[in-house]
């Protein structure tokens, strides 16, 4: 290629090097405070605010935490552009759990007094000490992946203003009777010996056994049991929908089946549904529980479904929730036989003795079994009914079983008195404001999930058994008594005003649910209760970003929160944001979830390492398809990565070529056809990309840009260009090369929501700028030059299709070729001459004409209602190409039908591992792409 008539060196280097330029670029960020609240906004613009998601305070980045806070700022960095009045608040939770637990791991580890000999006020003073040294980590991650919160207005969950806001929140809702007392199930971990949320419970899949008792009825109480008979006339077990029994057997007890044979001992009751003919002259009547001897009535009710197991289930309404429930419905008795460690509790247990006979049986289970681990009382009771012909039989049974996430024990459900949230009042606002269009999820179908939550949500338990957490504001009088207030000053005041005296007063000892403080965060992190000028500019926040997993733990409750303690000067409830936008999970390159024992987690500081923070940010966005996984390989990455390299490169190019930003180049009075052409497409790149964004298409905006900046700019523009830059015309030349540099701005633009440190980087080296890019104004649409697109986009297709059949056929790249045109107007006539240079250089042609009539043994191409042929005599033998492409299209065939069958069978979908389905598909997507292009090869040849 001949240089340009003004050439010069580049100022840039060779290849943009992440690990060098990346945190010059931050550096330079935070030296403008380019991300303060507000920065670069125009006057009277509207605000924008997101508050992030906040991570926990012992947390490191994980790819979730990657994806999640690119696509926040993508959103962010592209409303700042637009000049909006941008906040975006970073803070930290202070998660109870993990954090006592990374804490006193540390004691052990350093060989210091454990909490309890420290006390609480010291051992908390130790968990302020680690936060201040250690917490936090995540947020200098955050700041590598490059997100633009402002990092000054930091909050923490257990700060001077979010406690305050808690406290608030506490007293308010508990006077308003909407926080209670209550002695409920809660999820209880034996280890950690707390009660834990939903989301701190992980099912996992274990391999145990269902061991069916016989409880005896009451002496004198029988019944017909129906029965069937199998092929080899053996009875099994009839159901209801099976139509006439074989026959029946009388039976003077009922066969229950259980995998906790340990929590026998709380059993009060045994269901059965009213509709199953089995049982229904038995209700009302009574059962003996074996090895107790308590007497327990048979109740009717919907729970118990008939087809299966025996139809009959035993209710331990203080250690299984759905038992809970049919024990209020039927009014029966809650026993708890566990202490919090997880051990059985009989003696001195006044619930358990109520009621019972003073039995040898009796006093040999309870010397058996008292203080006995449950895992180890599991084993002994179902020795104990075997001995004594109880145990009917026993199955190999796999089944979920809830662990602690943190403990990683099994949980327990159990009985205890806790600190409750009317979360059924509450959500009645809550649920009205989506189902008004108030607040709305992208995707819509998330809001079937938040009804169905919401519609049947329980009461919140926000009670934990912790030292670490906003501490209960309640104090409790000598009978129990309890009062409510901010300072232990005010309780005291309000004690002894009750009582007439001073008394001494008690402090509740637990601390509050982490969720609790969270559920405030959009306005406690404002400033509220406080009437601050940022909670008036900033709220109502604008999108939440979040993951499904936490549309019932968080987004639900701060939408109650929110619209209980935020109003407008009217008095009109204001939700927390307009928006909620739900992403699905990251998982590996096969679709699989990621975990540690799999061996598949992706860790997002390796990628940022290998192929820095834009390569990784741009593969998210690109894959963030709505209600879609992402199935992230890190050679996607790779591939991401060398997309910035080659804008680099192109930028390189176009510098060495005297492509230099010039103010006086107007747009509208570009006279060339190829700048006239680029330019249009860049509007209506613009316009997609703004309205992708808009719209939470996060995927098809990347997908813009890079089609755009590959294809149109890097792969066409600037080859056509070549010409232009190293000919005569200095007038074209300089328009070109203004034209170029205009361009080349907008991209810097446009990409920089997506890779915001290597287009900050080309903003400041190839021009001397007033403004960051960060702060720099989001480029505008403008009506673009139709004519002049459609005749370069004619001469890209033309091209395009040229290189397609070359490919096609194996034409080597060094032969060169002739171009016959048939049937073409005046337009094609005029196009081809003009852009005949351009059609020979770039297509590898000798020579283009215009003909009346298509040659003998040719390749046809056809573009509109004119016919392009390619002479391949003496090149390709058509009679052996036709053989050659209909043999592989055959082989084709059979690939694709065979992949068919396979993937069509529901049995090898349903037991093959997950990573070789996904495999097959993807061949099967390969098979047929290959076919259609064979195809389309086989139509192209004209032998006539």
């Amino acid at each position: 290629m001949s240089e340009s008539k003004d050439s010069q060196e580049c100022t840039l280097a060779k290849t943009f090097d992440a690990q060098t330029i990346e945190p010059v670029i931050a550096e330079l960020w935070d030296n403008a405070n380019a991300f303060a609240a507000g920065a670069g906004r125009v006057e009277g613009e509207d605000s924008f605010t997101i508050v992030i998601p906040p991570p926990n305070v012992t947390g490191s980045l994980h790819i979730g935490h990657a994806f999640n806070n690119t696509l926040q700022d993508i959103l962010v960095r592209f409303n700042r552009m637009q000049g909006r009045d941008v906040l975006w608040q970073p803070g930290m939770d202070h998660a109870g759990i993990a954090t006592q637990m990374v804490v006193e791991r540390q004691l052990i580890e350093n060989q210091e007094p454990n909490r309890h000999a420290l006390g609480r006020e010291k051992f908390v003073e130790k968990i302020w000490q680690w936060k201040e040294q250690s917490g936090g980590l995540i947020f200098n991650q955050l700041r590598r992946l490059g997100a633009s919160c402002d990092w000054s207005r930091e909050r923490f969950t257990m700060d001077e203003g979010l406690s305050r806001a808690v406290l608030e929140v506490f007293i308010s809702l508990y006077r308003e009777g909407l926080i209670y007392k209550d002695k409920r199930l809660v999820n209880w971990d034996p280890k950690l010996l707390t009660a834990i949320s939903d989301l701190e419970v992980e099912q996992i899949e274990t391999k145990g056994n269902l061991w069916h008792f016989k409880y005896p009825l009451e002496p004198g109480i029988s019944y017909q049991h129906p029965f069937n008979l199998d092929e080899e006339g053996n009875k099994s077990d009839w159901k209801p929908s099976q139509g006439e029994p074989a026959g029946y057997d009388t039976r003077d007890y009922l066969i229950v089946a259980t995998t906790r044979p340990e929590t026998m001992l709380g059993d009060t009751g045994v269901a059965v549904h009213p509709d199953d003919p089995r049982y229904r002259d038995l209700i009302g009547k009574r059962v003996i529980l074996p090895l107790v001897g308590r007497k327990m009535p048979i109740v009717a009710d919907q729970y118990p479904d008939p087809e299966e197991g025996t139809g009959a289930v035993k209710m331990t309404p203080a250690h299984d929730f759905n038992d809970f429930d049919v024990g209020n419905r039927a009014n029966l008795r809650r026993i708890n036989i566990l202490t919090q460690d997880g051990n059985i509790f009989l003696k001195e247990n006044n619930d358990f003795l109520e009621e019972l006979e003073s039995t040898h049986e009796l006093l040999d289970t309870m010397s058996r079994l008292h203080g006995k681990d449950r895992f180890e009382a599991r084993t002994l009771i179902v020795q104990m009914m075997d001995t004594r012909e109880l145990l009917a039989k026993t199955e190999p049974h796999k089944h979920m079983v809830p662990h602690g996430d943190r403990s990683g024990v099994p949980i327990e459900p159990f009985l205890t008195d806790q600190w409750y949230v009317n979360a059924h009042e509450l959500a009645k606002p809550a649920i009205a404001s989506v189902r008004e269009g108030r607040t709305n999820f992208v995707p819509k179908n998330w809001e079937n999930t938040y009804f169905n939550w919401m519609e049947n949500i329980q009461p919140w338990c926000i009670s934990r058994q912790l030292w670490w957490g906003h501490q209960i504001p309640a104090w409790y009088g000598p009978d129990g008594e309890i009062f409510v207030e901010k300072t232990e000053d005010e309780a005291q005041l309000a004690a002894d005003a009750h009582y007439g005296e001073s008394v001494s007063i008690e402090r509740d000892a637990d601390v509050l649910d982490t969720w609790f403080s969270s559920a405030l965060w959009p306005f406690s992190t404002l400033g509220w209760p406080e009437k601050t000028p940022e909670l008036s500019r900033y709220y109502q926040t604008d999108v939440l970003i979040t993951g499904f997993d936490i549309i019932f733990f968080w987004v639900a409750r701060m939408m109650m929160a929110g619209l209980h303690f935020m109003k407008d000067e009217k008095g009109t409830p204001i939700e927390p944001f307009h928006t909620v936008y739900v992403h699905a999970l990251v998982r590996d390159k096969y679709g699989a979830k990621m975990s540690k024992s799999k061996g598949n987690v992706v860790d997002p500081l390796e990628l940022i390492d290998q192929y820095g923070a834009d390569a990784l940010r741009f593969t998210l966005a690109n894959m963030a398809v709505q209600g879609g996984d992402v199935k992230l390989d890190p050679a996607r990455v790779a591939g991401f990565r060398n997309f910035g390299t080659k804008l680099w490169n192109a930028t390189r190019f176009a510098e060495m070529n005297g492509v230099q930003f010039d103010p006086q180049f107007e747009p509208q009075e570009a006279k060339l056809t190829i700048s006239r052409w680029i330019l249009a497409e860049l509007s209506i790149a613009t316009e997609e990309i703004t309205t992708k964004i808009e719209n939470y298409r996060f995927n098809d905006a990347a997908s813009a840009v890079y089609k755009f900046v590959w294809n149109h700019f890097c792969d066409w523009y600037l080859e056509l260009l070549k010409p232009v830059f190293s000919g005569e015309d200095n007038d074209a030349r300089k328009e070109s090369q203004a034209c170029a540099a205009y361009v080349l701005a907008d991209i810097y633009k446009l990409l920089h929501p997506f890779m915001p440190f290597m287009s900050e980087e080309l903003w400041q080296r190839t021009a001397t700028r007033d403004t960051l890019l960060c702060h720099a104004r989001w480029p505008s649409a403008v009506s673009g030059d139709h004519e002049a697109a459609d005749e370069i986009n004619w001469l890209i297709e033309l091209v395009g299709e040229i290189r397609s059949l070359r490919a096609e056929m194996a034409i080597k790249p060094s032969r060169v070729m002739s171009l016959i045109v048939t049937n073409a107007d005046k337009t094609i006539i005029d196009r081809v001459q003009t852009h005949d240079a351009a059609i020979t250089r770039l297509a590898r042609l000798e020579s283009v004409e215009i003909a009346t009539a298509a040659p003998k043994g040719s390749a046809h191409i056809a573009i509109g209602n004119t016919s392009y042929f390619l002479p391949l005599e003496g090149i390709v033998d058509f009679s052996e190409e036709r053989s050659r492409l209909e043999k592989e299209l055959k082989k084709l065939d059979g690939e694709i039908s065979r992949l068919d069958k396979k993937l069509g069978n529901e049995r090898f979908v349903a037991n093959a591992p997950e990573q070789v389905v996904v495999e097959e598909r993807q061949k099967l997507t390969g098979y047929r792409s290959q076919k259609d292009k064979m195809t389309a090869a086989l139509g192209r040849i004209n032998e006539e």
